[in-house]
Protein backbone atom coordinates (compact mmCIF):
# COMPACT_ATOMS: atom_id res chain seq x y z
CA UNK A 1 0.00 0.00 0.00
CA UNK A 2 1.31 3.47 -1.01
CA UNK A 3 1.80 5.70 2.47
CA UNK A 4 0.18 8.56 -0.27
CA UNK A 5 -2.87 7.00 -0.35
CA UNK A 6 -3.45 6.27 3.11
CA UNK A 7 -6.19 7.87 5.35
CA UNK A 8 -5.01 10.38 7.37
CA UNK A 9 -7.28 9.18 10.04
CA UNK A 10 -5.99 5.86 10.70
CA UNK A 11 -2.34 6.88 11.70
CA UNK A 12 -4.47 8.88 14.15
CA UNK A 13 -6.47 5.76 15.63
CA UNK A 14 -2.98 4.09 15.48
CA UNK A 15 -1.75 7.01 18.01
CA UNK A 16 -4.94 6.85 19.97
CA UNK A 17 -4.56 3.21 20.64
CA UNK A 18 -0.76 3.96 21.90
CA UNK A 19 -2.33 6.93 23.94
CA UNK A 20 -4.16 4.49 26.34
CA UNK A 21 -0.84 4.50 28.42
CA UNK A 22 0.55 7.92 28.51
CA UNK A 23 -3.58 8.46 29.49
CA UNK A 24 -3.46 5.62 32.27
CA UNK A 25 -0.21 6.85 33.95
CA UNK A 26 -1.17 10.25 33.68
CA UNK A 27 -4.90 11.39 34.05
CA UNK A 28 -4.79 9.88 37.84
CA UNK A 29 -1.34 11.53 39.23
CA UNK A 30 -3.53 14.86 39.84
CA UNK A 31 -5.83 12.48 42.04
CA UNK A 32 -2.91 10.69 44.02
CA UNK A 33 -3.74 12.09 47.83
CA UNK A 34 -7.28 12.06 47.62
CA UNK A 35 -7.51 8.68 46.20
CA UNK A 36 -5.02 7.51 49.11
CA UNK A 37 -7.18 9.54 51.67
CA UNK A 38 -10.42 7.63 50.07
CA UNK A 39 -8.84 4.37 50.25
CA UNK A 40 -7.37 4.53 53.23
CA UNK A 41 -3.90 3.97 52.44
CA UNK A 42 -0.61 5.95 52.41
CA UNK A 43 -0.11 7.80 49.59
CA UNK A 44 3.53 6.21 48.50
CA UNK A 45 1.08 3.16 48.57
CA UNK A 46 -0.72 4.47 45.97
CA UNK A 47 2.08 6.07 44.19
CA UNK A 48 3.82 2.65 43.98
CA UNK A 49 0.84 1.90 41.55
CA UNK A 50 2.86 3.65 38.78
CA UNK A 51 6.04 1.67 39.24
CA UNK A 52 3.81 -1.15 39.21
CA UNK A 53 1.73 -0.23 35.72
CA UNK A 54 5.19 0.14 33.83
CA UNK A 55 6.77 -2.77 35.52
CA UNK A 56 3.72 -4.76 34.24
CA UNK A 57 3.56 -3.26 31.20
CA UNK A 58 7.24 -3.62 30.02
CA UNK A 59 6.08 -7.71 31.07
CA UNK A 60 3.02 -7.19 28.91
CA UNK A 61 5.17 -6.60 25.72
CA UNK A 62 7.43 -9.56 26.36
CA UNK A 63 4.29 -11.95 26.37
CA UNK A 64 1.95 -10.11 23.49
CA UNK A 65 4.94 -9.43 21.12
CA UNK A 66 5.16 -12.81 19.90
CA UNK A 67 1.45 -13.24 20.12
CA UNK A 68 0.59 -10.25 17.74
CA UNK A 69 3.86 -11.76 14.89
CA UNK A 70 1.78 -15.52 15.28
CA UNK A 71 -1.81 -14.21 15.43
CA UNK A 72 -1.98 -11.34 13.66
CA UNK A 73 -2.48 -7.44 14.76
CA UNK A 74 -6.43 -6.82 14.40
CA UNK A 75 -7.59 -9.66 17.06
CA UNK A 76 -5.09 -8.30 19.29
CA UNK A 77 -5.48 -4.81 19.55
CA UNK A 78 -9.04 -5.88 20.02
CA UNK A 79 -8.71 -7.59 22.81
CA UNK A 80 -6.09 -5.71 24.41
CA UNK A 81 -8.56 -2.70 24.41
CA UNK A 82 -11.64 -4.56 25.77
CA UNK A 83 -9.64 -5.92 28.89
CA UNK A 84 -8.31 -2.15 29.39
CA UNK A 85 -11.83 -0.85 29.08
CA UNK A 86 -12.92 -3.78 31.67
CA UNK A 87 -10.04 -3.25 33.74
CA UNK A 88 -10.70 0.78 33.97
CA UNK A 89 -13.76 0.40 34.88
CA UNK A 90 -13.05 -2.12 37.76
CA UNK A 91 -10.51 0.59 38.96
CA UNK A 92 -13.51 3.02 39.51
CA UNK A 93 -14.93 0.76 41.51
CA UNK A 94 -12.34 -0.73 44.44
CA UNK A 95 -12.54 0.28 47.60
CA UNK A 96 -8.73 -1.35 49.10
CA UNK A 97 -5.25 -0.06 47.76
CA UNK A 98 -5.04 -4.06 47.16
CA UNK A 99 -7.89 -4.15 44.64
CA UNK A 100 -6.69 -1.12 43.20
CA UNK A 101 -3.10 -2.57 42.33
CA UNK A 102 -4.33 -6.06 41.32
CA UNK A 103 -6.60 -4.12 38.81
CA UNK A 104 -3.83 -1.42 37.26
CA UNK A 105 -1.67 -4.61 36.81
CA UNK A 106 -4.39 -5.75 34.30
CA UNK A 107 -5.14 -2.37 32.83
CA UNK A 108 -1.07 -2.29 31.90
CA UNK A 109 -1.24 -6.17 30.54
CA UNK A 110 -3.94 -4.96 28.16
CA UNK A 111 -2.54 -1.78 27.26
CA UNK A 112 0.56 -3.69 26.49
CA UNK A 113 -1.22 -5.99 23.87
CA UNK A 114 -3.42 -3.26 22.10
CA UNK A 115 0.15 -1.13 22.36
CA UNK A 116 2.51 -3.29 20.80
CA UNK A 117 0.77 -4.38 17.38
CA UNK A 118 0.66 -0.54 16.74
CA UNK A 119 4.41 -0.48 15.02
CA UNK A 120 3.89 -3.34 12.93
CA UNK A 121 0.94 -2.42 11.54
CA UNK A 122 2.90 0.91 10.34
CA UNK A 123 5.55 -1.12 8.86
CA UNK A 124 2.93 -2.39 6.69
CA UNK A 125 1.22 0.37 5.68
CA UNK A 126 4.51 2.61 5.07
CA UNK A 127 7.09 -0.07 4.15
CA UNK A 128 10.15 1.87 3.13
CA UNK A 129 8.85 5.27 4.94
CA UNK A 130 8.10 3.58 8.31
CA UNK A 131 9.48 6.16 9.88
CA UNK A 132 7.35 9.16 8.31
CA UNK A 133 4.50 7.12 9.85
CA UNK A 134 6.26 6.79 13.68
CA UNK A 135 6.96 10.22 13.50
CA UNK A 136 3.21 11.39 12.44
CA UNK A 137 2.11 9.16 15.12
CA UNK A 138 4.68 10.40 17.87
CA UNK A 139 2.92 13.77 17.29
CA UNK A 140 -0.06 13.00 17.08
CA UNK A 141 0.28 10.34 20.81
CA UNK A 142 2.29 13.68 22.19
CA UNK A 143 -1.40 15.08 22.88
CA UNK A 144 -2.16 12.48 25.35
CA UNK A 145 0.73 13.29 28.34
CA UNK A 146 0.13 17.33 26.90
CA UNK A 147 -3.57 17.05 28.30
CA UNK A 148 -3.66 13.99 30.27
CA UNK A 149 -3.01 15.98 33.87
CA UNK A 150 -5.27 19.24 33.47
CA UNK A 151 -7.99 16.09 32.26
CA UNK A 152 -7.43 14.64 35.55
CA UNK A 153 -7.73 17.91 36.97
CA UNK A 154 -10.92 19.08 35.38
CA UNK A 155 -12.45 15.81 36.74
CA UNK A 156 -11.56 15.77 39.79
CA UNK A 157 -13.06 19.63 40.09
CA UNK A 158 -16.48 17.93 38.73
CA UNK A 159 -16.78 14.96 40.55
CA UNK A 160 -14.12 12.77 41.86
CA UNK A 161 -10.99 10.59 40.78
CA UNK A 162 -13.29 7.73 40.43
CA UNK A 163 -14.86 9.02 37.24
CA UNK A 164 -11.20 8.94 35.58
CA UNK A 165 -11.46 5.68 35.15
CA UNK A 166 -14.60 5.92 34.44
CA UNK A 167 -13.45 7.90 31.47
CA UNK A 168 -10.82 6.06 30.39
CA UNK A 169 -12.94 3.08 30.02
CA UNK A 170 -15.05 5.23 27.87
CA UNK A 171 -12.00 6.16 25.94
CA UNK A 172 -11.06 2.60 25.41
CA UNK A 173 -14.89 2.15 24.20
CA UNK A 174 -14.59 4.77 21.59
CA UNK A 175 -11.13 3.02 20.53
CA UNK A 176 -12.78 -0.42 20.59
CA UNK A 177 -15.27 0.72 17.93
CA UNK A 178 -13.11 2.74 15.86
CA UNK A 179 -10.67 -0.18 15.63
CA UNK A 180 -13.69 -3.17 15.00
CA UNK A 181 -14.15 -0.68 11.75
CA UNK A 182 -11.32 0.64 11.28
CA UNK A 183 -8.01 -1.61 11.92
CA UNK A 184 -7.02 -3.38 8.79
CA UNK A 185 -5.94 -6.91 9.70
CA UNK A 186 -2.49 -7.88 8.89
CA UNK A 187 -1.38 -11.67 9.18
CA UNK A 188 1.73 -13.17 8.78
CA UNK A 189 2.23 -14.59 4.98
CA UNK A 190 2.40 -18.39 6.67
CA UNK A 191 -0.62 -17.76 9.00
CA UNK A 192 -1.40 -19.05 11.24
CA UNK A 193 2.23 -19.37 12.52
CA UNK A 194 3.69 -21.57 15.72
CA UNK A 195 3.86 -18.93 18.85
CA UNK A 196 7.28 -18.71 19.30
CA UNK A 197 9.08 -16.75 22.37
CA UNK A 198 12.72 -17.69 23.03
CA UNK A 199 13.03 -18.56 19.34
CA UNK A 200 11.63 -14.79 18.18
CA UNK A 201 13.79 -12.79 20.79
CA UNK A 202 16.67 -15.28 19.65
CA UNK A 203 16.21 -13.45 16.26
CA UNK A 204 16.17 -10.12 17.36
CA UNK A 205 19.32 -10.47 19.67
CA UNK A 206 21.13 -12.68 17.09
CA UNK A 207 20.91 -9.73 14.21
CA UNK A 208 24.28 -8.02 14.87
CA UNK A 209 23.18 -4.93 13.05
CA UNK A 210 20.34 -4.31 14.83
CA UNK A 211 22.59 -4.43 18.21
CA UNK A 212 23.41 -0.57 18.37
CA UNK A 213 20.46 0.21 17.47
CA UNK A 214 18.70 -1.12 20.19
CA UNK A 215 21.24 -0.02 22.66
CA UNK A 216 20.69 3.41 20.86
CA UNK A 217 17.22 3.28 22.20
CA UNK A 218 18.67 2.07 25.63
CA UNK A 219 20.71 5.19 26.45
CA UNK A 220 18.02 7.47 24.74
CA UNK A 221 15.57 6.24 26.62
CA UNK A 222 18.10 6.67 30.24
CA UNK A 223 18.54 9.89 28.71
CA UNK A 224 14.20 11.01 28.32
CA UNK A 225 13.47 9.14 31.64
CA UNK A 226 16.15 11.38 33.83
CA UNK A 227 14.47 13.85 32.05
CA UNK A 228 10.68 13.15 33.07
CA UNK A 229 12.18 11.98 36.48
CA UNK A 230 13.97 15.36 37.71
CA UNK A 231 12.24 17.77 35.90
CA UNK A 232 9.73 18.71 38.55
CA UNK A 233 13.08 18.51 40.93
CA UNK A 234 15.29 21.33 39.07
CA UNK A 235 12.20 23.16 37.82
CA UNK A 236 9.67 23.80 41.10
CA UNK A 237 12.60 22.96 44.13
CA UNK A 238 15.68 23.97 42.64
CA UNK A 239 14.55 26.98 40.44
CA UNK A 240 11.58 27.55 42.10
CA UNK A 241 8.86 27.73 39.30
CA UNK A 242 5.38 27.74 40.26
CA UNK A 243 3.42 24.81 39.45
CA UNK A 244 1.61 26.74 36.50
CA UNK A 245 4.74 27.86 35.46
CA UNK A 246 6.12 24.53 35.42
CA UNK A 247 2.87 23.12 33.55
CA UNK A 248 3.59 25.75 30.76
CA UNK A 249 7.21 25.09 30.61
CA UNK A 250 6.30 21.26 30.25
CA UNK A 251 3.26 21.99 27.71
CA UNK A 252 6.42 23.63 25.98
CA UNK A 253 8.84 21.04 25.94
CA UNK A 254 5.98 18.29 24.57
CA UNK A 255 5.00 20.98 21.61
CA UNK A 256 8.40 21.48 20.77
CA UNK A 257 8.42 17.11 20.62
CA UNK A 258 5.30 17.50 18.32
CA UNK A 259 7.03 19.82 16.10
CA UNK A 260 10.23 17.56 15.77
CA UNK A 261 8.06 14.93 14.78
CA UNK A 262 6.46 16.90 12.03
CA UNK A 263 9.95 18.34 10.64
CA UNK A 264 10.90 14.57 10.79
CA UNK A 265 7.44 13.35 8.85
CA UNK A 266 8.81 15.71 6.27
CA UNK A 267 12.25 15.74 5.43
CA UNK A 268 12.86 11.81 6.81
CA UNK A 269 11.44 10.16 2.67
CA UNK A 270 14.31 12.67 1.87
CA UNK A 271 17.20 12.21 3.96
CA UNK A 272 16.61 8.94 5.47
CA UNK A 273 16.44 7.83 8.89
CA UNK A 274 20.08 7.46 9.57
CA UNK A 275 20.40 11.06 8.46
CA UNK A 276 17.91 12.01 10.79
CA UNK A 277 19.11 10.43 13.35
CA UNK A 278 22.31 11.61 13.37
CA UNK A 279 20.96 15.46 13.25
CA UNK A 280 19.34 14.73 16.38
CA UNK A 281 22.39 13.36 17.43
CA UNK A 282 24.34 16.73 16.66
CA UNK A 283 21.70 18.27 18.10
CA UNK A 284 20.90 16.23 21.59
CA UNK A 285 25.04 16.15 22.40
CA UNK A 286 25.36 19.95 21.78
CA UNK A 287 22.54 21.07 24.15
CA UNK A 288 23.18 18.45 26.79
CA UNK A 289 26.78 19.82 26.94
CA UNK A 290 25.62 23.15 26.79
CA UNK A 291 22.94 22.04 29.75
CA UNK A 292 26.15 20.78 32.05
CA UNK A 293 27.67 24.04 31.50
CA UNK A 294 25.22 26.28 32.46
CA UNK A 295 23.92 24.54 35.79
CA UNK A 296 28.16 23.71 36.44
CA UNK A 297 28.19 27.52 36.34
CA UNK A 298 24.78 28.20 38.42
CA UNK A 299 23.24 30.39 35.80
CA UNK A 300 19.56 31.06 36.05
CA UNK A 301 16.32 29.21 34.82
CA UNK A 302 16.06 30.53 31.58
CA UNK A 303 19.54 28.88 30.64
CA UNK A 304 18.03 25.50 30.98
CA UNK A 305 14.85 25.84 29.71
CA UNK A 306 16.50 27.38 26.29
CA UNK A 307 18.52 24.39 25.83
CA UNK A 308 16.16 21.70 27.29
CA UNK A 309 13.36 22.22 24.18
CA UNK A 310 15.81 21.76 21.67
CA UNK A 311 17.70 18.57 23.73
CA UNK A 312 14.22 16.84 23.93
CA UNK A 313 14.01 17.13 20.43
CA UNK A 314 17.27 15.72 19.31
CA UNK A 315 16.05 12.98 21.60
CA UNK A 316 13.15 12.57 19.61
CA UNK A 317 14.67 12.92 16.50
CA UNK A 318 16.89 9.78 17.97
CA UNK A 319 14.29 7.32 19.07
CA UNK A 320 11.60 7.90 16.12
CA UNK A 321 14.11 6.78 13.81
CA UNK A 322 16.17 4.54 15.60
CA UNK A 323 12.44 2.79 16.35
CA UNK A 324 11.57 2.68 12.56
CA UNK A 325 14.96 1.38 11.49
CA UNK A 326 14.50 -1.84 14.23
CA UNK A 327 10.99 -2.06 13.11
CA UNK A 328 12.36 -2.65 8.97
CA UNK A 329 14.94 -5.23 10.09
CA UNK A 330 12.15 -7.76 11.39
CA UNK A 331 9.31 -7.37 8.70
CA UNK A 332 7.97 -10.84 10.33
CA UNK A 333 8.56 -10.53 14.02
CA UNK A 334 7.67 -7.19 14.18
CA UNK A 335 5.67 -7.69 17.28
CA UNK A 336 8.95 -9.28 19.34
CA UNK A 337 11.25 -6.41 18.33
CA UNK A 338 8.45 -3.90 19.49
CA UNK A 339 8.49 -6.02 22.65
CA UNK A 340 11.86 -6.33 23.52
CA UNK A 341 12.52 -2.36 22.50
CA UNK A 342 10.00 -1.54 24.64
CA UNK A 343 11.04 -3.63 27.11
CA UNK A 344 14.36 -2.04 27.70
CA UNK A 345 13.88 1.12 27.00
CA UNK A 346 11.46 0.86 30.60
CA UNK A 347 13.62 -0.74 32.23
CA UNK A 348 16.49 1.80 30.87
CA UNK A 349 13.84 4.52 32.58
CA UNK A 350 13.05 2.53 35.81
CA UNK A 351 17.30 3.33 36.75
CA UNK A 352 16.82 7.03 36.25
CA UNK A 353 15.14 7.55 39.28
CA UNK A 354 17.51 5.62 41.57
CA UNK A 355 20.90 7.14 40.08
CA UNK A 356 19.60 10.17 40.44
CA UNK A 357 18.48 9.56 44.17
CA UNK A 358 22.21 8.37 44.56
CA UNK A 359 23.94 11.19 43.10
CA UNK A 360 21.52 14.04 44.90
CA UNK A 361 23.30 17.19 45.26
CA UNK A 362 20.64 19.57 45.88
CA UNK A 363 21.36 21.03 42.27
CA UNK A 364 20.83 20.33 38.77
CA UNK A 365 24.69 19.14 37.99
CA UNK A 366 23.30 15.14 38.45
CA UNK A 367 20.35 15.62 36.11
CA UNK A 368 22.79 17.38 33.62
CA UNK A 369 25.44 15.14 33.82
CA UNK A 370 23.06 11.85 33.31
CA UNK A 371 21.34 13.10 30.05
CA UNK A 372 24.56 13.95 28.71
CA UNK A 373 25.67 10.06 30.26
CA UNK A 374 22.77 8.76 27.68
CA UNK A 375 23.51 11.02 25.00
CA UNK A 376 27.34 9.59 25.05
CA UNK A 377 26.11 6.17 24.88
CA UNK A 378 24.24 7.05 22.13
CA UNK A 379 27.61 8.11 20.41
CA UNK A 380 29.46 5.41 21.31
CA UNK A 381 26.49 3.29 19.64
CA UNK A 382 26.64 5.20 16.52
CA UNK A 383 30.11 4.61 16.65
CA UNK A 384 29.81 0.78 16.92
CA UNK A 385 27.52 0.84 13.75
CA UNK A 386 29.70 2.87 11.72
CA UNK A 387 32.85 0.93 12.12
CA UNK A 388 30.82 -2.63 11.85
CA UNK A 389 29.18 -1.57 8.45
CA UNK A 390 33.30 -0.22 7.32
CA UNK A 391 34.33 -4.00 8.33
CA UNK A 392 31.60 -5.47 6.32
Amino acid sequence: MDSKTLSPWLIVLLAAMIATTPLAIDMYLPAMPVMAEDLNTHIGTVQQSLSIFLASYAAGMLLFGPLADALGRRPLALFGLTGFGLASLALSQVHSVEWFLIWRTVQALCGAASSVVVPGVIRYLYREHTAKGMSYMSMIMMLAPLLAPTLGSGIMWLTNWRMIFVVQSLYAVVMIASAWRFLPEIKPADSPRRIAFLKGYLTVFSNPSARPLIATIMFASFSFFCFVTALPFVYIQYFGVSEHLFGLLFAANVSFLMLTNWINSRQVTRRGSPAMLRIGLAIALSCAILLCLFNFLHLGLWFTVVVIAPFMGGLSLITTNTDAMIVMKFPENTGTATAVVGTLRFSCGALAGPLLAFLYTGDAIPFSILMLTGVLGVLACQAWLYLRSRSM
